[in-house]
């Protein structure tokens, strides 16, 4: 997909993105400490109900389920030699689920490894990491990219940077932050947004981070920076662990959250999903708050 054919979607209305995965394919029966990206290989039927349902719930794009498939971060598992087996199949599969009247995002993010000369990751090792699993989401065949969940608004460069080579999708940049909009490996989301704004993103924003009645003043704030659309996909509120399983648990229903998302709209997002605790319900309930 071009950058003109979104922005023709994207001028008939706001762009509804999909939920959480990772929580629901723990649902779905996904054990912590593995590769999620290997185990939703050898389970399709988890990740293809679970887009399926965002699809009839509203959604208009779904993110594919590449999220680490880079070969970094699939080499902590000794699996690099599998990135283009595994962003294909991911690919595949979500296709399957959506057909073609959803767009498919190609998912990316951080390694969690903090850039030179504050941390061990080097630039030149990031891009190629990053270029060869993009190489592999546009060889499969996805509409468009997403960087999501990032930390720092360097790494999410190099992943503009190796886009750019090797293909013309258009690339969706979320990073995570503190309520006030302090990223977590240094600086704030409003300069950044300026940053990947300048260097070719498509479109900006947060995702994770809070829950969306918190975030009001960080999209106005973001909105008032930057020219290009700007995406909230926040979480169902702010977790709770329980002392049971010691699992997060996300209390915020689904009403609360999409009457929320209304105000973040209001603030100036125009493409809106949820993210951790969020379900098909959550998007279904965004879908009918948006008509």
């Amino acid at each position: 997909m071009t950058k003109e054919e979104l922005t023709k979607r994207l001028g008939n209305g706001t762009l509804i993105l999909d939920g959480a995965t990772g929580s629901n394919l723990m649902k779905a029966g996904m054990p912590k400490g593995i590769c999620t990206e290997q185990w939703v290989a050898e389970h399709p039927d988890a990740i293809i109900q679970l887009q399926k349902a965002y699809a009839e719930a509203g959604s208009d794009i779904v993110y594919a389920p590449t999220f680490m498939a880079n070969p970094i971060s699939l080499g902590t598992h000794g699996l690099a030699a599998e990135t283009e087996r595994l962003n294909h199949t991911l690919v595949g599969l979500s296709r399957k689920a959506v057909g073609n009247q959803v767009l498919v995002a190609g998912d990316l993010t951080t390694t969690g490894k903090l850039m030179e000369p504050l941390g061990p990751m080097k630039y030149e090792d990031l891009y190629e990491s990053y270029k060869k699993q993009i190489s592999c989401l546009a060889e499969a065949g996805v509409d468009l990219l997403v960087a999501e969940t990032m930390l720092a608004s360097n790494e999410t460069l190099v992943i503009l940077d190796a886009a750019q080579a090797v293909c013309d999708l258009p690339v969706f940049c979320t990073l995570t932050m503190e309520a006030d909009g302090s990223l977590f490996f240094g600086g704030n989301i409003f300069d950044a947004v300026e940053e990947l704004e300048a260097m070719g993103a498509f479109a900006v924003g947060c995702n994770c981070s809070t829950g969306p009645d918190q975030l009001e003043s960080v999209i106005a704030g973001i909105r008032n920076r930057i020219s290009i659309p700007v995406i909230a996909k926040p979480n169902a509120g702010m977790p709770s662990i329980s002392p049971e399983t010691g699992e997060a648990v996300y209390s915020m229903a689904p009403e609360d959250f999409s009457k929320s998302m209304l105000k973040l709209r209001a603030a100036g997002a125009s493409i809106l999903g949820g993210c951790c605790g969020t379900t098909p319900e959550f998007i279904r309930e965004l879908k009918k708050a948006l008509i």
